[in-house]
Parts: C-alpha cells; sequence; structure tokens
C-alpha cells in the first residue's frame, strides 16, 4: 500500500495543488482530514499562492469517510473519536477561504468525497466520474454538509432522489444537472482546473458558496410538498429504518432556516445515527461480506485458482436453467444437457426469457444479451463434457439419479474437472461415494431464482481439495455472487439455520396463533414475507421433502404438523395452482383465504397441543421472537459445529440467502443486539411449556451465562472438532 499523506506543490503559476494519497480510494482517513486542514492553511498564509486546486491521487478523487472509524464508535460507543470535519474543514477552511478552490474530481467522488468537493468554489471533472452520496446505506447521513449542498447544486428532487436511494451519477449528469461545471479528458483535468482556480481569484469566473445558493430550491412551498412526499415513498419502502426520515429532517431544516443552520443539525442527526442499532448492523454486514472471501488454507496458502471457461450443467429445470443463465452472464460458456429434447427446448426457453427479461428491465443491454445467448449449447448426451472445466449438477433430490450421474461424469470430464452438485439438503459423502476422485467433489448451491440471488453457498466435505474451492469461490464472484464457504452437513448452513423457521410457525398455528398475524408480523420485522406465503411460494412438494430431510437429521426437535399434507389433500398447492393460505390471482396481491381456517382447525383437532384446549395469549413481539429465537439457537449449533469459518459468514449468508433485513446485520449479529441472555430465557421457558422444538443448544447456553456474545470466535478445542 502507498504513503497516506496529504501533499502541496505550488506551480509558477501561483496555484497551489493539493493532492490527497490513501490507496485504493484516497479514503478520508482521520489522518488524511488533519493533513488536508494544514495544507490549507498553510496555502493560505504564503503570499505566493493565487488560488489552490484539490485532487486525489492515482486517478481518484475520494471514496468517502474511513468507515473503520464507524467500527470503533460502535465497539466503544464513544462519538468523540469522529473528527469535526462539517464545520471545522468543509465549510470553514475550503467554503470560507480567502483564496478560490476548485476540486480536479476523476475516477469517483463519494460520500465524504463529493461534499468535500462541494465545499469547493467550482468542479471540473473526468469523463466518467462516479458522484454520490451513499451514506443511508450504511445507515448514517451525508456528514460533511451533503445535506446541504447537494439541493443547493442539482436542485432538491433530484438530490433527495440520490440520498435516499445512495446511487452515484456519472459527471456527464452531474454537468447537465449543475453540480458539475465542466468535463474535461483525464489528461487535460489539472491544466484546466489550475485556469479555473486563477479565473476565479482574478474575478473572469464566478466565486460561488453552495451553501448561501438558493436558485435551485424553488419556493418554500414547492420544497415543502417534495419533502412532504418523499416522506410517505420512505414510510412505505424503509419503515425500519431511522436514517431516511432524518436526512429529510435535516434537508428541510436547511431549506426553512438557512444552509448554515441546517449544517449544524446534520451534525447532530449524524452523532445520533452513527450510534444506532441500524448503523451497527449495516456497517457490520458491510464489512462481514468483504471477510467472506477469507478461507483459512484455502486463500492463505498461496494457492492460484485455474481458469474456468467452460461450465456443464445438468438438468434445465427452474435451477439448472438459472444457474446457466447467471454463468453466461459471468462470460462463461455453458453446455446445458438434458435427458431428451422437449425439456431440453424448455431449458434453453427458460434461459432466453431469463436473458430477455433482464433486457426489459434495463439491467442488461441489447448486445450483451444476444452475446450472453450465444455462449449456451444444449445437448443430450456427454460428448461435449470431454473438455470442460466445471460440472454443475441441478437434477431432483434424488440420490441414486445423483450417485449415477457423478459415475459417469466422472468417466467423461477431464481429470482437473471440478464435479459440482447444486443439492440444497443431501450430504455429499453421499452423492459421491461411489467415485475415486473425491478430492474434486463440492456443493454449489445457488438460491432461486439462481441468476438473480446473490448467495452461493460453496460445500466442502473433508475430501474436497482447496484448489478446487478456490476455483469455485473465483467463478462465483465472476458471475457477481458472494461466495460463503461452508461445511457438510444437512441443509449445509443457510437452510439448517433456518429450518426452525417454519417450524416455529406451524407451533404458533397449534397453540391457536391466527397464520395471517404471524405473516404479518414478520413482514413488518423486515423479511420480504412470512412464513406462511413463503411455503406456499416454494410449493408444498418442497415443504414435504425438506421436512422430511430435517426430521430425520434432527428428530429431537422437530416439530411434526400435519398441516401442509392437509392443504395437499385440498387441492391446494400454494402459488403453484393459485390456492395455498392465500389466494394467487393473476396481477393482484395475494389475499387470505378465509377457507384455509376449517382445514387449519382440523390439523389442531389431530395435534393438540393448546394448553387446556384454549388458543395462547401473545404479544406482537413475542410471536416475532417465538419464530425467531429458534433460528438463532440453531445458528449456535451452526457456529459450534464449525459448519461456518465465522459467525459474520452466517449473518452474510442469512441476509444474501434468506432476506433477513440487512439493516439488523444478519441473524447472529441480531441475536447479539437482542441479548443471549434473554434468548436463552426464554426458550428455556417455552421449552418447558411447548415443546422440547426449543430447547437451548448448549452453546448458547454456555455464551448467555458467562456473558459472551454469539458472534465471539470459538476457544481453539471447539474449531479442532470443526466441519471446516
Amino acid at each position: 500500500m502507498g504513503e497516506v499523506i496529504v501533499t502541496m506543490e505550488v506551480g509558477s503559476d501561483g496555484v497551489a495543488l493539493i493532492t490527497i494519497s490513501n490507496p485504493p480510494v484516497n479514503a478520508l482517513a482521520v489522518p488524511i482530514l488533519a493533513g488536508l486542514k494544514e495544507k490549507f492553511a498553510e496555502a493560505v498564509r504564503r503570499d505566493d499562492v493565487k488560488a489552490i486546486v484539490l485532487t486525489g491521487k492515482n486517478g481518484r478523487f475520494s471514496g468517502g469517510f474511513d468507515i473503520n472509524v464507524f467500527q470503533k464508535v460502535h465497539k466503544t460507543g464513544d462519538i468523540s473519536v469522529l473528527p469535526d470535519v462539517s464545520v471545522a474543514l468543509v465549510t470553514n477552511t475550503l467554503e470560507d477561504c480567502k483564496k478560490p478552490i476548485v476540486a480536479a474530481v476523476q475516477g469517483l467522488a463519494l460520500g465524504g468525497g463529493l461534499e468535500v468537493a462541494m465545499g469547493c468554489h467550482a468542479r471540473v471533472a473526468a469523463p466518467k466520474t462516479q458522484l454520490g452520496l451513499p451514506e443511508l446505506s450504511l445507515g448514517v447521513m451525508p456528514g460533511f454538509g451533503g445535506t446541504q449542498r447537494l439541493p443547493r447544486l442539482l436542485g432538491l428532487s433530484k438530490a433527495i432522489d440520490m440520498m435516499l436511494t445512495s446511487k452515484p451519477i456519472l459527471s456527464e449528469e452531474g454537468l447537465k444537472l449543475g453540480l458539475i461545471d465542466a468535463i474535461v479528458p483525464p489528461q487535460d483535468l489539472l491544466k484546466v482546473s489550475r485556469q479555473w482556480a486563477l479565473d476565479i481569484a482574478e474575478a473572469r469566473k464566478p466565486w460561488v458558496r453552495s451553501l448561501h445558493r438558493t436558485d435551485k430550491i424553488g419556493s418554500l412551498s414547492e420544497a415543502r410538498e417534495i419533502i412532504k412526499n418523499a416522506r410517505q415513498l420512505v414510510k412505505r419502502t424503509a419503515p425500519n429504518m431511522p436514517q431516511h426520515q432524518a436526512c429529510l429532517d435535516v434537508i428541510e431544516e436547511g431549506i426553512v432556516h438557512g444552509g448554515y443552520a441546517g449544517v449544524l443539525k446534520e451534525v447532530k442527526a449524524f452523532n445520533q445515527l452513527v450510534v444506532s442499532d441500524t448503523s451497527k448492523g449495516l456497517v457490520h454486514i458491510f464489512f462481514a461480506q468483504r471477510t467472506i472471501s477469507k478461507v483459512p488454507k484455502v486463500t492463505d496458502v498461496g494457492l492460484k485458482p485455474r481458469a474456468v471457461k467452460k461450465v456443464a450443467v445438468i438438468g434445465g429445470g427452474l435451477m439448472g436453467s438459472g444457474i446457466a443463465t447467471a454463468l453466461i452472464l459471468g462470460n462463461i460458456n455453458v453446455v446445458l444437457k438434458e435427458v431428451n429434447s422437449e425439456y431440453l427446448q424448455k431449458g434453453i426457453k427458460t434461459i432466453e426469457g431469463n436473458v430477455r427479461g433482464l433486457v426489459a428491465r434495463k439491467r442488461l443491454g441489447q448486445a450483451q444479451a444476444e452475446k450472453a445467448l450465444s455462449m449456451v449449447k444444449g445437448v443430450l448426451d456427454y460428448s461435449e463434457f470431454r473438455d470442460v472445466d466445471m460440472v454443475i449438477e441441478a437434477v431432483i433430490e434424488n440420490v441414486p439419479l445423483k450417485q449415477k450421474i457423478f459415475s459417469e461424469i466422472e468417466k467423461v470430464c477431464p481429470p482437473h474437472c471440478i464435479l459440482a452438485t447444486n443439492t440444497s439438503t443431501i450430504d455429499l459423502n453421499l452423492v459421491g461415494e461411489k467415485i475415486k476422485s473425491q478430492d474434486r467433489v463440492v456443493g454449489a448451491h445457488f438460491f432461486s431464482p439462481a441468476h438473480v440471488m446473490p448467495l452461493l453457498e460453496i460445500v466442502r466435505t473433508e475430501k474436497t481439495s482447496a484448489q478446487v474451492i478456490l476455483d469455485l469461490m473465483t467463478v462465483g464472484k465472476k458471475i457477481k455472487k458472494s461466495p460463503v464457504v461452508v461445511g457438510n452437513c444437512t441443509g449445509f448452513a443457510v437452510n439448517r439455520t433456518f429450518f426452525p423457521y417454519t417450524q416455529g410457525a406451524h407451533i404458533l398455528l397449534h397453540l391457536g396463533v391466527d397464520l395471517f398475524r404471524i405473516d404479518r408480523l414478520i413482514s413488518s420485522f423486515g423479511l420480504p414475507m412470512g412464513p406462511f406465503q413463503l411455503q406456499d411460494l416454494a410449493g408444498y412438494g418442497v415443504a414435504v421433502a425438506v421436512g422430511k430431510e430435517f426430521a430425520n437429521a434432527f428428530p429431537d426437535r422437530t416439530f411434526r404438523s400435519p398441516i401442509v399434507d392437509l392443504l395437499i389433500k385440498s387441492g391446494r398447492n400454494g402459488k403453484n395452482n393459485g390456492k395455498g393460505y392465500y389466494l394467487y390471482e393473476k396481477g393482484s396481491k395475494p389475499k387470505p383465504d378465509p377457507q384455509v381456517f376449517p382445514i387449519i382447525e382440523e390439523a389442531k383437532r389431530q395435534v393438540n397441543i393448546m394448553p387446556g384446549g384454549k388458543p395462547i395469549s401473545i404479544t406482537d413481539k413475542e410471536i416475532v421472537e417465538m419464530i425467531l429465537f429458534p433460528v438463532v439457537n440453531e445458528a449456535c449449533r451452526v457456529i459450534e459445529e464449525g459448519v461456518v469459518v465465522r459467525a459474520s459468514d452466517l449473518d452474510v449468508a442469512s441476509v444474501l440467502g434468506m432476506s433477513f433485513p440487512s439493516y439488523r446485520g444478519g441473524i447472529v449479529f441480531w441475536g447479539d443486539l437482542v441479548g443471549a441472555k434473554h434468548i436463552y430465557e426464554s426458550l428455556k421457558k417455552w421449552s418447558e411449556k411447548y415443546s422440547n422444538f426449543y430447547k437451548p443448544s448448549r452453546f448458547l447456553e454456555e455464551r448467555a451465562r458467562n456473558g459472551v456474545p454469539l458472534s465471539a470466535p470459538l476457544s481453539t478445542s471447539a474449531s479442532s472438532r470443526s466441519r471446516m
């Protein structure tokens, strides 16, 4: 890594060039902010300096404030480590400087980087520079005056949209909207910026302090209307996230009471948000996603990934065609194999539909789509397999069938070929039991729909080679997935951790709690849908098959409800045939179906666990806890057995694979926020009162008793027993 430093060179033209250097993105670390203050003070003092240009080294302006500082605040709760940037640096030092400052912006100016640039008196940019304020995605808001200056430079509507969505724009759009004053080729950037700064000094160009501008804000009543509409949108789209409303409050303050009042309120609001649970959760996930790529004895032993240019996918059903789509979009050639031409045509058509769907939603250009579709070839035999680098088997969950396929592909594929299965529950040792090359067997568990969902669970057995794992991790990144390496057990990490989710919902149903109330509360908690609607969506065949797997693996903590069998008997199959717990009609939202109530009554009659035959009385909070605490409990077992490398990997997997709300930091992080002691005591009480299903795990009990966070690393003796 290069040096973390701010440099200043004064040219013969009288312009001081101040450069930020902190590779790779010139983050505004605390020493950089101190260096900026020092260099600007020097430039102002010196008589040979007429004007100043601020830029970043190596073609990047700045990626923003160093968020490692947030982690420090979250660990200690001490906000005094946050430097005073907004008032002391951006407003007093830059904007109110006695000499003009031009920001020469290239590559990216994000977050604090853009806020510093907006404090300058003009902005000259290279083409295709990214400009944005993504702070809300970390649970905070722009804290260096961005909530005040962006609306004054861009106009209120667009500025609010950029902040609420955290999406950047390019300098070309910035120029049209007034955020950028000129776009010039990279090689001319410094020359033009220097001249621009001199032109301001000599009154040939305007000296603009953005905080004092009001021409783009519109009238007070127009501004209030725009903010009111934004508030209503946020209420619907981000109900559990305080940073959105707080950001709008601060923007409004500046419009009503002036920019400087807005800056002062912004500092206060930022300091409150940075210690909120939402910010803790989002910052945790941000760092956790960067840690999944570190796998002991795989990524730290000097291995280099091999090129995977051609992959065979066996099975063109929903999963197989989704996996094939993800691969061709990542520029990897695919051979899709099916058992007959009817199934093969159907698989190819699904892939075409997936790709065309992305074009229709403007996520993919027409030319890219054509190129992707030219990379897939359908086959009915193994003749094309002789030069593939990897095979992914994606057929139905049937052990003898999978074993037969693995024996066949071992014979026809080259000796370096990775042999992967997309099974979601079957033990990998069984799948590869009959073949010699067990070091090449690995699980590549995609989540449905495979070309959309971002998680790839890489499942290793005790025999899988480190090279195979590294190669699959590299393929995962190439096709824009987040690969999490996990150990081999029933359900692996994600499905196993979440198997109590539906079971807990079934228990509550049998205790007399309304299923639609349960779904409503879980949706309000932040999951995309409740457990019953999820069961409808997945189809009851899946529920029955998966239920059997888990009942066999964990008989001591499985609750068997007859509800799904009764629904199937009454001709329901969830969304597949339009009738489940809900009714599904094309073009309208799922509607609760009151006709399921008699079926539920029958289920409760067959398995009667209601104390004294009466429905239990329960609060909303307890319902959420009775569904999610058993999930945290199973996560504890997954951690203790070493199925995941570290607890934060399970947090990432829960967010990306099960859509657990990222602002709650993932399932283990959320468990720690709630507190192991409370979870342990609640589960113990319910296990005595209702069912063994709730029995706390040994790991949870130990952590609760000793006051140790669930996410704290395992002791060395425990990790030596691990499946990793």
